[in-house]
């Protein structure tokens, strides 16, 4: 039986950090929006990841609602160090990388917010941001889930 966490069919995420330049992106379902106006939103970062350090270094953030398209990438972004590996340039070589805003995002998502860091907190094995929503956009609704990722045998269930 799944734990009471793993129960819901959480939408996936990637969240794209910046840190003079260069960018770095993970996977991430401790995501939520925590107020409607402003627009806020809690995403909880792992320790010891290059996402923390970059986001340490900057207030800006992309958050990425991943499509059923990008399920392929969703080991490569989540499971492999952005210390140890240089995943703008995996990305770039793949050639789905487009530039939303003056940042550079994935293609094929199902929507896209801007983030402006506001707080953090270390809580346990992850540091807990609040972000405020810049700008957002929208554009597909058939949206990555953890279900997909077990239906397809990406994640064990």
């Amino acid at each position: 039986m799944q734990k009471p966490w793993n129960i819901p069919n959480l939408p996936v995420y990637s969240l794209a950090t910046f840190n003079q330049g260069l960018l770095n992106m993970n996977i991430c379902t401790y995501v939520s929006a925590v107020s409607m106006q402003p627009k806020l939103f809690a995403i909880a970062v792992y320790n010891n990841t290059k996402t923390l350090e970059n986001i340490e270094q900057s207030n800006v953030a992309v958050l990425q609602l991943l499509h059923q398209s990008n399920a392929n990438l969703v080991k490569k972004l989540g499971q492999t160090s952005g210390f140890n590996y240089n995943k703008q340039a995996y990305l770039n070589k793949k050639g789905i990388l487009v530039e939303w805003n003056g940042l550079t995002i994935l293609k094929d998502l199902s929507a896209v917010i801007m983030l402006n860091k506001i707080e953090a907190i270390q809580t346990g094995d992850h540091k807990l941001f609040v972000f405020e929503a810049i700008k957002h956009k929208s554009f597909n609704k058939q949206y990555l889930t953890l279900d997909f990722l077990r239906e397809k045998k990406i994640i064990r269930g």
